[in-house]
C-alpha cells in the first residue's frame, strides 16, 4: 500500500494550493441482514458460504458517495458567490478521512481504529472536500473532539482471528483479513489462512462485536442492499436458474467464475478492487475452511472443483487450492 506514503496525507493544503477548509460527511451504509458474528455458530446451507464485507454488498460506495459530494459542491457554489476551489474525494486521496472526520465533530477513532459515531455507530462511509474556502468548523476554537468512549472494552481486539491488533488503537495491516483479501496481490501467508476462516472480501468482526453498533440504524438506501446475481450456468431445461445473493455467496460459485463472469457480474462494485484471481484465491481458502462433510452431497463437488483449480495456469490459484484439498484432507487429483 505505497499510497500510505504519500508525503500530502500529512497536510490538505498539499493537496489543494490555498486550501483553507475540508468538509466532511459520513453516510450510513448498515443494511438489515445479519452480522457475521451472529451468523459464526454455522449456517443451514447445504454447500458452504462464505462472507463478503458489508460495505461491499451493493453498489460501490466510492461512485455513490462521489455523487453525493459533487452535488454538495453543486450547492455551494450557489450558496458562496465568491470564487472557490475544491477537491473531492472518496477513500481515493491523500486525505485521511477518518481523522479529519474526528476533527470535524462526526466522532472519535476507537480502539480497532475505526471512526465511532455515538448515535451512528461505525458503519459509515466517508467522504471529503477540500475547498480554497473560509469555512467556519463545526467545533468551535479550543473545543475537543468528540470523547473517546471506548471505556475499557476490549471486544474488537479480542474477537480478531489473526489478531491484527498488536495493542489498541493500532492495526497491523499485514495480518488484517481485510487487507489479505483485497489489497495483498500474492499469496496469502500459510500461517494464517486457517484464522480467516469464510472470508472472501474484507471482514466486518471488530465492528459486529462492537456495543456501539447494537442499536445502529439501518440504511434503506438500495444502492447498499446486497445484490442479486442470476446464475449464468446452464441448467436443465424447466429448472429455475439460482440466483446469489453477495450477503453470503456460495463459495462454490464465487471459485467457479471466470475473469469475464467476474469483470460483468462485480462491475461498479467495491468486490473489483480484489481482482479476479484474489476472489477465487480467498474462495480456495474459504473452501478450505468449510469443513464440509466427507458425506456430504457437496463434497465431492467441491473436491473436484479444488482439483481443477489446483491444476490452473495461475500459480497463485493452484496453489491456494492445493492448501485447501490437503485442508478437506484430499490429494490434488485421484490416484492413478
Amino acid at each position: 500500500m505505497n499510497y500510505l506514503r504519500d508525503e500530502r496525507r500529512g497536510d490538505p493544503r498539499l493537496v489543494l494550493e490555498g486550501a483553507r477548509s475540508l468538509v466532511v460527511v459520513a453516510l450510513n451504509y448498515n443494511s438489515q441482514q445479519p452480522y457475521s458474528a451472529n451468523l459464526a455458530l454455522g449456517s443451514d446451507h447445504e454447500s458452504p458460504h462464505g462472507w463478503i464485507s458489508r460495505y461491499a454488498w451493493g453498489d460501490d460506495y466510492h461512485e455513490a458517495i462521489k455523487a453525493k459530494l459533487d452535488a454538495l459542491t453543486a450547492e455551494m457554489r450557489k450558496e458562496f458567490a465568491e470564487p472557490f476551489e475544491t477537491r473531492a474525494y472518496v477513500d481515493t486521496g491523500p486525505v485521511i478521512e477518518r481523522v479529519a472526520a474526528k476533527y470535524a465533530g462526526l466522532g472519535w477513532l476507537a480502539k480497532n481504529t475505526c471512526l465511532i459515531n455515538q448515535q451512528l455507530g461505525s458503519w459509515l462511509f466517508l467522504g471529503v472536500i477540500v475547498t480554497t474556502l473560509d469555512l467556519e468548523p463545526t467545533l468551535a476554537a479550543g473545543a475537543a473532539p468528540p470523547s473517546d468512549l471506548c471505556g475499557s472494552c476490549t471486544r474488537c481486539l479480542d474477537a480478531c482471528p489473526t489478531q491484527a491488533f498488536p495493542e489498541p488503537y493500532v492495526l497491523d495491516a499485514r495480518r488484517c483479513i481485510s487487507y489479505l483479501t483485497i489489497e495483498l496481490r500474492g499469496a496469502i501467508p500459510e500461517e494464517l489462512r486457517a484464522d480467516m476462516g469464510s472470508a472472501v472480501i474484507g471482514c466486518d468482526i471488530c465492528q459486529d462485536v462492537c456495543p456501539w453498533n447494537r442499536k445502529a440504524p439501518v440504511t434503506r438506501l438500495m444502492e447498499f442492499q446486497p445484490r442479486l446475481i442470476a446464475d449464468q450456468t446452464p441448467h436443465p431445461a424447466g429448472s429455475k436458474d439460482p440466483v446469489h445473493s453477495l450477503f453470503e455467496p456460495e463459495l462454490k460459485w464465487l471459485a467457479s467464475l471466470t475473469q469475464q463472469e467476474f469483470s460483468k457480474i462485480f462491475r461498479r462494485s467495491a468486490v473489483k478492487r480484489a481482482k479476479w484471481r484474489g476472489l477465487v484465491r480467498n474462495a480456495c481458502v474459504a473452501l478450505g475452511n468449510s469443513a464440509v462433510e466427507p458425506q456430504s452431497a457437496e463434497y465431492s463437488r467441491i473436491v473436484q472443483l479444488l482439483r481443477n483449480l489446483a491444476a490452473a495456469e495461475d500459480a497463485v490459484i493452484a496453489e491456494h487450492a492445493r492448501w485447501a484439498l490437503a485442508r478437506l484432507d484430499q490429494p490434488e487429483a485421484p490416484a492413478d
